[in-house]
């Protein structure tokens, strides 16, 4: 009894201290980002004479400064109005007149303009195009030499021209009518680096470009606010946040579950408690690849030609089969089965920077385990210092769970759980729904328990919200590249651009990148014609006012916005996704509620093809913008429907080759599951849970597949591949894949371009543009996929086949190409002014030729 008591004494004592520096290391991160602090200026210009400006959750606290309608705005010259909020990273806001008013908005530091319902980062009604430059100097003055500047190529004399000064030792020079151009600062002998800049206003202090004057930002009083939980363990070198202005459609993704890729450090291998002999007896653990292993095998990765990659949740777990990351037991702690003592998630994660690659972690936001939360709601926690077993967790529960507890049986034991968990009378915060039953095509779906180890979070709930985001903000702060959130379906869309789209955007920029699973397993768009449970459903913002504030409001806001939006023929549509004839239009943005998709009614068709793309062309209108999804064809999780949808991909090779053309040409991110390059576990059941060894299912150990080393200059470019590495990079399947790859990187409207099949006769055919005037981008491109194509009213010019090197001059707007078999392709460039037409890329293989 008294060893007993002794041991969780000793615990409790290590919590709090766990907990202090948990605050202390929060404290240090708010006043990190406290120094940073910016002003957001917005300009507003419409139908409202005399706009007013309300605004909420200023930098991601949940606040409201002003009352309906806001503050008056101040009138600018051409109907301009503006405002501006200083000491401010993130706002919310509303421009509103006499009752009526806009969607609910959302902007981050930096100047910004709002018109036609569409967000600016320049004024767009200066229609001319200039450069215009300042040049905070270290010198006495400032002169500028150019050259190459476009479009009309003009260059001046060394030392160039005078610039005007700006006072506090900045100077200013505008280039008009130009859209590029290559310069050099300079002053008596002294001169910056050669330098670029495109179309637009730029700002170049300490030898960096900023897109607006860098001494606008101001240093408040550091404020160390207490978070209520701990921050992830963090290495002294922390890699550069994203930089601003990425774009992940020009990524593509492999998609590992890290704990079956590969083994680096077989010290911290463990078997999870509920593990079937067969597993228990073997040198094959479910918790066996580590982020030791992922460092190992990055050159692998990039030698298939990915530049990003999604692992599954690192933060720590706690169920009988948790190797997979989704039974939480702490968000804001790294689970220690992964790590080594020189390899870190934080060494991970600048290890993955330093090849020149990005990180997504996949979140969790909808559930925790049947643990409960080791802050949110502790119910146990793991004796570090014992065997990982289900014996050796210990009880912080403070009464929740029965004094007997430990002598129940396990099935009551769970039971005794879920009552500490979903109770009024245990729960009496609402951390969880309460919610009892559940309905897959009712709103129960978003506040029922949807498996025995995935208990529902009150997502609701403003401490169960901070809470999330605070931990998962701390990931951004390592350097984390994007997100990819689990479950989406089962929490209200309202809930996601209310609280967590906003906040990361907020962490982490308003270019990073957040995707999520809306796991419709269904056919057609729709699922089941619910809006509200659909997968473009989610890529939306908001249209109505709903009131958001405490638990029992935002709970039933929720409510009436599902149902809102239980009509299909209610529900907006989009053309972001499409070009106007052969021309790129902008797309409008202020649609996008800023989550992306993982494209489920194209995944649930790729049994075939031809399925997936008519779904695709057909359904891509109901989302804010189809551009961004993310394509994959089987997963951790599910192939597609009937193929069958238990196992990894069984289609025949030609199928999956077929498949990963579309993948690849089409619209959408493509990503690949890990082993699918090499056909691996073809036709094995994906997932059977402890019912079988790992080592028989989709989930298996791939890390034999990938010993050797490799010599990786590029992406899909190496070479001295040694052992069974080199036998996989020359699967016919990877060899696609690699090609695939290279091919994308070099058009960019196969990676960014929006489509259109009008004049295009022929079954899996489009064509596709991309134009930036910016940076003096124009890629136009025709894809044929198998079956040839017929394409008419297209731009006369030399178009050149990226896949056989074929040249056809086009003279009548009309261009042929033949069947060319399954697998294969043709992707025919058009030769355009500043944007030649690459040819042939790569070698031909089993299926490319």
């Amino acid at each position: 009894m008294k060893k007993g008591f002794w041991r969780k004494l000793t615990v409790y004592v290590l919590l709090i201290a766990m907990v202090v520096t948990g605050l202390a290391t929060s404290g240090t991160f708010q006043k990190t980002q406290a120094e940073t602090v910016s002003s957001v200026t917005v300009h507003y210009k419409g139908t409202y004479s005399a706009p007013n400006i309300y605004y909420w959750n200023l930098n991601g606290d949940n606040n409201k400064p002003v009352s309906w309608p806001g503050v008056q705005m101040k009138a600018e010259s051409d109907n301009w109005f503006g405002y501006t909020f200083s000491n401010t990273q993130s706002v919310n806001l509303i421009f509103n007149q006499n009752g009526s008013q806009t969607a609910d908005l959302h902007r981050t530091s930096g100047e910004w303009w709002y018109k036609n319902n569409q967000w600016y980062q320049y004024n767009p009604e200066i229609t001319a195009d200039s450069i215009t430059v300042h040049f905070k100097s270290p010198w006495d003055g400032a002169k500028i030499y150019y050259w190459n500047l476009q479009p009309s190529g003009s260059t001046t004399t060394w030392p160039g021209g005078d610039m005007t000064p700006e006072g506090n030792r900045w100077y200013k020079y505008t280039f008009s009518e130009s859209t590029q151009v290559n310069l050099i600062f300079n002053y008596n002998g002294k001169q910056t680096s050669d330098l670029t800049r495109t179309k637009g206003e730029w700002w170049y202090k300490d030898n960096q470009w900023y897109e607006s004057n860098p001494e606008t930002y101001v240093t408040p009083t550091p404020t160390v606010t207490p978070a209520p939980t701990k921050t992830p363990t963090v290495t002294p070198t922390i890699t550069p946040a994203p930089e601003k202005g990425i774009d992940f459609r020009d990524e593509t993704i492999y998609f590992v579950m890290v704990t079956r890729f590969y083994d680096g450090d077989s010290n911290n291998n463990v078997h999870c408690w509920d593990e079937v002999a067969a597993m228990k007896d073997s040198n094959d653990p479910a918790w066996r690849g580590d982020f030791k292993g992922l460092i190992e095998k990055l050159d692998y990765i990039k030698a298939l030609g990915f530049s990003a990659i999604w692992i599954t949740p690192v933060v720590k777990n706690m169920s009988g089969y948790d190797y997979h990351g989704y039974h939480a037991v702490n968000f804001s702690e790294i689970d220690p089965r992964y790590e080594s003592d020189d390899a870190t998630y934080q060494d991970l994660i600048n290890a993955v920077h330093e090849k020149g690659l990005k990180i997504i972690q996949d979140i969790v936001l909808n559930h925790s385990g049947n643990f409960g939360e080791e802050n949110l709601y502790p119910l146990f926690t793991k004796d570090e210092t014992q065997e990982d077993t289900a014996d050796t967790i210990i009880r912080i529960d403070e009464g929740k769970l029965p004094d007997n507890y430990d002598t129940l049986p396990p099935a009551q034991q769970y039971q005794a759980r879920l009552y500490a968990m979903k109770e009024d009378t245990q729960d009496t915060e609402n951390i969880y729904h309460h919610e009892k039953s559940l309905s897959w095509e009712g709103y129960t779906v978003q506040t029922g328990q949807i498996a025995g180890d995935c208990v529902d979070l009150n997502t609701e709930n403003p401490a169960v919200s901070d809470y999330l985001i605070n931990a998962y903000r701390s990931y951004i702060n390592m350097g984390v590249d994007a997100f990819r959130i689990d479950t989406v379906k089962h929490i209200s869309r309202l809930t996601f651009n209310k609280e967590f789209i906003p906040a990361f955007k907020a962490a982490g920029g308003e270019d990073f990148f957040v995707f999520g699973e809306v796991a419709t397993r269904y056919r057609q768009v729709w699922n089941s014609n619910i809006p509200a449970i659909s997968t473009p459903f989610y890529t939306w913002a908001e249209t109505l006012a709903y009131p958001w504030s405490d638990t029992a409001t935002n709970m039933n806001s929720t409510f009436q916005h599902w149902n809102d939006n239980q009509n299909v023929s209610d529900q907006p549509v989009s053309r972001n996704h499409l070009l106007t004839g052969n021309t790129y239009r902008t797309p409008d943005k202020s649609t996008s509620s800023g989550l992306g998709v993982i494209d489920f009614p194209m995944h649930w068709n790729f049994n075939n093809a031809r399925d997936a793309f008519r779904v695709g062309v057909d359904g891509d209108q109901f989302y804010s913008d189809a551009t961004w999804n993310v394509t994959y064809v089987d997963s951790h999780d599910y192939a597609p429907d009937g193929a069958p949808e238990n196992q990894r991909f069984a289609g025949s090779q030609d199928t999956w080759a077929e498949n990963l053309n579309l993948m690849y040409t089409f619209r959408g991110i493509p990503c690949i599951y890990y082993g699918s390059e090499i056909e691996f576990k073809k036709g094995a059941v994906i997932d059977a849970g402890p019912t079988k060894p790992l080592s028989e299912t989709g989930r298996a150990y791939f890390g034999d597949n990938i010993e050797g080393s490799i010599t990786v200059t590029d992406y899909a470019e190496y070479t001295n591949a040694t052992g069974a590495m080199a036998t996989a990079l020359n699967h016919p399947l990877s060899l696609h894949i690699q090609r695939l790859n290279k091919i994308r990187r070099k058009i960019p409207a196969l990676r960014k371009g929006q489509y259109s099949t009008e004049g295009v006769s022929g079954e899996m055919a489009f064509k596709r543009r991309y134009t930036d005037t910016k940076t003096g981008v124009d890629s136009f491109v025709l894809v044929s996929i198998t079956d040839g194509a017929a394409f008419s009213g297209i731009p006369n010019g030399i178009y050149k086949d990226a896949i056989s090197g074929d040249v056809k001059v086009v003279t009548d707007g009309k261009l042929t190409i033949p069947r060319v078999g399954k697998g294969n392709m043709r992707i025919y460039v058009l030769d355009l002014p500043g944007n030649p037409a690459p040819g042939k890329i790569g070698n031909n293989g089993a299926y490319l030729k």
